[in-house]
């Protein structure tokens, strides 16, 4: 099979490339972390200027009808840059799930916004007790004549201190961990009742929790039918995995780059660390990880856009574990080839090597999908 990629994909993953190169610099990446916004509002709005964040919407919404092999091409160069900015969360599973879910109307309000980048949109699935489970949820929405009102707590929803819009689940009906009876409302971030306390993450993004109390949303807030969430959840969650692949995929290629040139130019007892054997053991490992992790990142993005079966749910878990084992492999070993300047602040390798841990932890980790592969395949 031919997994290069066609003319118009190739186009595509360099204009962001090209993008990523001169905008985006390691240092100014410290100062977009380090400022209020927690990225940078100038290459937000580059990216919808240019068209990329439409790249998963319907042609009829503005967008570009791009598949998941094209959603990787921009995320694995957002990878290569460690870019800081929201596009997974409000491009991707947000749009996706207002995609997915929402009535026509819902949809012309939104995803033309989301598409241009005028409206950030944060997703809110993940409570402080849950650890992955999407379906375990405890924040409730309670009727109030023909409203909601939501109470609970939904934890590290990244980009959500600066979201115009908030996706979050709520529990209409059913008990903790039922998949039936979760609903989806969509949230003005500055609706009453709404706190959102945020923190930066170890890998220079910023997130925040939700504290809702007694918000009260109307009807037209709900996406979808009442208590019927919880498949177009599951599936976004899978597109936004996807995506996530080959965002790994971009921070492990430089950083493998990164630590074959520190090889290269680090001397010791008069020669390049990288004749010694062992470092060259290593540095072949870490290239056999890359090569494993590309491959099933290109499987993720085959399966992304596919009708939901078993089948999918197994790819996507498969893909997850391995890319999750090869970037924490990859921190691991570059960090030691490195040796102390691996774990520098002021040294580029260090956050991405952060970024790589914190991308095993992101949407379930090795063990969470492996249990996960395993369970299917006893299904069957």
């Amino acid at each position: 099979m031919d997994f290069r990629l066609n003319e118009e994909q190739q186009m595509l993953q360099d204009t962001v490339a090209r993008l990523v190169r001169g905008e985006y610099s390691f240092e100014k990446r410290l100062e977009y972390s380090e400022s209020e916004l927690g990225f940078s509002e100038s290459f937000w709005k580059q990216l919808g200027e240019l068209g990329l964040m439409a790249v998963p919407f319907p042609e009829e919404l503005g967008g570009f009808g791009g598949t998941g092999v094209e959603v990787q091409s921009v995320m694995t160069e957002l990878g290569r840059g460690l870019c800081i900015e929201p596009y997974l969360q409000s491009v991707v599973l947000g749009g996706g799930l207002i995609s997915q879910a929402g009535n026509e109307q819902q949809k012309e309000q939104w995803l033309a916004g989301i598409a241009t980048g005028e409206t950030q949109v944060a997703v809110g699935l993940q409570e402080p007790q849950s650890f992955y489970n999407t379906n375990d949820v405890e924040t409730t929405a309670e009727k109030a004549g023909s409203d909601y009102v939501l109470n609970g707590r939904k934890a590290v929803v990244i980009g959500g201190h600066s979201a115009d819009l908030l996706v979050v689940s709520a529990r209409t009906s059913g008990s903790s961990r039922d998949a039936s009876g979760i609903s989806l409302f969509v949230i003005d971030a500055n609706a009453d009742g709404l706190e959102r306390r945020s923190y930066p993450t170890i890998d220079g993004a910023k997130g925040c929790d939700l504290l809702l109390n007694n918000v009260k949303v109307g009807a037209d807030a709900l996406l979808g039918s009442e208590g019927e969430a919880a498949d177009a959840i599951e599936y976004q969650v899978g597109r936004a995995i996807s995506a996530l692949c080959g965002e790994a995929v971009g921070v492990m290629e430089v950083a493998c780059d990164l630590t074959l040139d520190y090889l290269k130019q680090r001397k010791q007892f008069g020669v390049p660390i990288g004749k010694f054997q062992v470092l060259q053991h290593r540095m072949a490992d870490m290239m056999s990880e890359l090569e494993q992790a590309r491959s099933m990142a290109i499987l993720a993005a085959s399966v992304a856009d596919e009708p939901q079966s078993d089948e999918r749910r197994r790819v996507i878990a498969a893909a997850k574990n391995v890319i999750s084992r090869s970037a924490q492999f990859i921190s691991e070993k570059g960090v030691q080839s490195h040796g102390g300047i691996g774990m520098t602040w002021e040294y580029n390798f260090a956050h991405y090597a952060k970024r790589l841990v914190m991308i095993n932890h992101q949407l379930g980790d090795d063990d969470f999908h492996l249990e996960r592969y395993a369970a299917l395949l006893e299904a069957n």
